[in-house]
């Protein structure tokens, strides 16, 4: 008897690899029938390995990124589900046989909001023992903060301590995670498949392949001209807060309310100056860049992070500075050193250039929630943006991308933007449903688009705001359109903080106690309560002042405030846009 023919022939544009797994494939799910004919087998899913994806994700970057490994894992002989932190029962967690889990950290190595009910079911001990799960572990986070990538950490050792075997070893990722995240995925996907019971791929993914974007993007930032840029302070303010206007027309971007905008910046041309001094070079220097050869200034200027060091900078220059040497992962001279320049200043000699160049990292955008809505200003974006300066060790600093946005945008006449999507901050479908917002500061951004989003809507539910800032005559954002938002009742309630207008310190959580009786009873009437601005400060103080407001209304004890609590935010009825 012939064997039966190939599913994919020869003459198929494959590899022969590519060919004989393809075949063995469809083998697994089609079954020939008397004739040679192929129809599909019964247990369809039989030769696929299973492969749950949980994502801890603040701002949306986990949850794209989970997508990308699902669309990976696919291509590799998976049966990948994307899921949520906040939707998954723990209590699945010793039914699950592969497992990876991607997660960020905020605030002050916190997890993210939608994972803090599976972390805290893990940190419990009550989780049963999880001998049959293997896992894997992709953590994203930010070097500059203190807490990199705690819980990433936290998950990789909960679910060790529960039994758990680790496929391959946990990656942390910078915010220039492309190149970590796809050595992660390729290991996590070749362990999970080798050591599988189930008909597998033996075909790889490239990295490059699963997380390829087309359009403008991170990787390729739109060239926006700024149209505006206007103060919102006041003379007298100790504070600098500005409004900015980009143009969107030509770039096929679109954005919803409540996502941000990432804004590549360019380092001070002061800083860069006193860099190129203290490398005793004239900046005209050809260095080899990502981008190709350019000038020592305009790489320094457009393309490398003059921020805080990295490791290998810190190696390269610890022995001959004047703090003590990194060997185990400490910064020279801490807290002194807080850029590169410090470190180059305390060194005791100059590093050659192209060493000095290999060691630094690519400048990253910066992302800022996006202040107004696309149906409002078609074709624009608008960001508010507080500049940032201090003094530090005998110099002035400033923010990178706050100040050249205030400084430098208007001159340069463009920036290099795109959309970071943030599926976990959006208004309620419901335009009927009411909406409670916290934003001080600058965490005012999103709740102008909201507002200017619900007003383009028609949409009928009630808004309450919760604003504050330093001094009313002068840090009062947006006053104008608030007031008048106010005025004809599109703003149903706005509650106001100063906390320097009076001897005792008044800020928006204390309004909410205030305001205890109304704020519970529009929360029951199916208000959204939505926060935005600083995590570890703020954003804490509002949430212990929900939880008061919950027990103070209800005569609850604080475990029955938190399981309100805890409801409001399964139902994504409290969400939070926090940094």
């Amino acid at each position: 008897m012939n064997p039966p023919t190939p599913f994919i022939p020869d003459s198929a544009p494959f590899s022969p690899e590519q060919r004989a797994w393809l075949n063995g494939f469809f083998a697994g799910i089609y079954s020939r029938n008397g004739n040679g004919t192929p129809t599909l087998a019964t247990a369809t899913s039989a030769a696929l390995i299973p492969l749950t994806i949980l994502f801890g994700s603040q701002t949306g970057t986990s949850e794209a990124i989970s997508k990308k490994t699902a669309k990976a894992a696919a291509k590799r002989g998976f049966a990948a589900t994307v899921a949520d932190m906040a939707t998954f029962d723990a209590s699945k967690l010793p039914a699950t046989k592969n497992l990876l889990i991607v997660t960020s950290t905020y605030g002050d190595g916190e997890p993210p909001d939608n994972a803090k009910a599976l972390h805290a079911a893990l940190t419990s001990g009550k989780v049963p023992s999880l001998t049959d799960l293997r896992f894997s572990v992709c953590a994203l986070g930010d070097t500059h903060y203190a807490h990199f990538c705690k819980c990433g950490r936290e998950f990789d050792a909960l679910l060790e301590k529960c039994g758990a075997i680790r496929a391959s070893a946990r990656v942390d990722c910078d915010l220039d995670y492309e190149a970590a995240f796809g050595n992660w995925l390729e290991a996590a996907l070749g362990a999970l498949s080798a050591t599988s019971s189930s008909v597998s791929a033996t075909t790889t993914t490239s990295p490059e392949a699963a997380t390829e974007e087309t359009g403008y993007s991170k990787k390729n930032p739109f060239p926006a001209p700024v149209l505006a840029y206007r103060a919102l302070n006041v003379t007298g303010s100790a504070k600098e807060v500005n409004h900015f206007e980009f143009s969107l027309d030509g770039s096929n971007l679109a954005y919803e309310t409540g996502d941000a905008l990432g804004v590549y910046p360019q380092n001070c041309l002061d800083l860069v100056g006193d860099v190129i001094r203290a490398l005793g070079c004239t900046g005209e220097e050809s260095v080899t860049t990502a981008m190709g050869e350019l000038p020592l200034r305009t790489a320094l200027t457009v393309h490398y992070d003059l921020g805080r060091p990295s490791q290998a900078l810190i190696d390269l220059l610890a022995p001959s500075s004047t703090g003590t040497a990194s060997a185990a992962g400490t910064t020279p001279s801490a807290p002194a050193i807080r850029d590169v320049l410090d470190l180059l200043l305390e060194a005791a000699t100059k590093p050659a250039l192209a060493v000095f160049v290999a060691t630094l990292k690519k400048i990253q955008p910066r992302l800022y929630s996006i202040s107004s809505s696309p149906k409002a200003h078609p074709g624009q974006v608008h960001l508010t943006v507080g500049a940032v300066r201090y003094e530090a060790n005998g110099r002035n600093r400033k923010g990178v991308c706050s100040m050249f946005l205030a400084e430098r945008a208007l001159t340069v006449g463009k920036a290099g933007v795109f959309i970071h999507s943030n599926s976990n901050f959006r208004l309620p479908t419901d335009g009927n449903q009411p909406v409670v917002m916290v934003g001080p500061g600058t965490g005012i951004a999103p709740f102008r688009a909201f507002l200017e989003e619900r007003r383009a809507t028609g949409a009928k539910g009630k808004n309450w705001l919760f604003f504050g800032d330093q001094r009313s005559s002068t840090d009062f954002l947006y006053r104008d359109e608030l007031l008048a938002m106010q005025q004809d009742g599109h703003l149903t309630r706005l509650d106001l903080a100063w906390s320097r207008d009076q001897t005792e310190k008044i800020y928006v959580q204390q309004r909410m106690i205030e305001k205890a009786g109304e704020l519970f009873a529009w929360l029951e009437a199916g208000a959204s309560f939505y926060v935005c601005g600083d995590a570890s400060r703020m954003a804490k103080d509002v949430d212990a002042a929900l939880h008061k407001v919950v027990e103070l209304v209800r005569s609850c004890t604080p475990a029955q405030a938190i399981d309100y609590v805890q409801g409001l935010k399964n139902t994504k009825r409290y969400q939070r846009d926090v940094y």
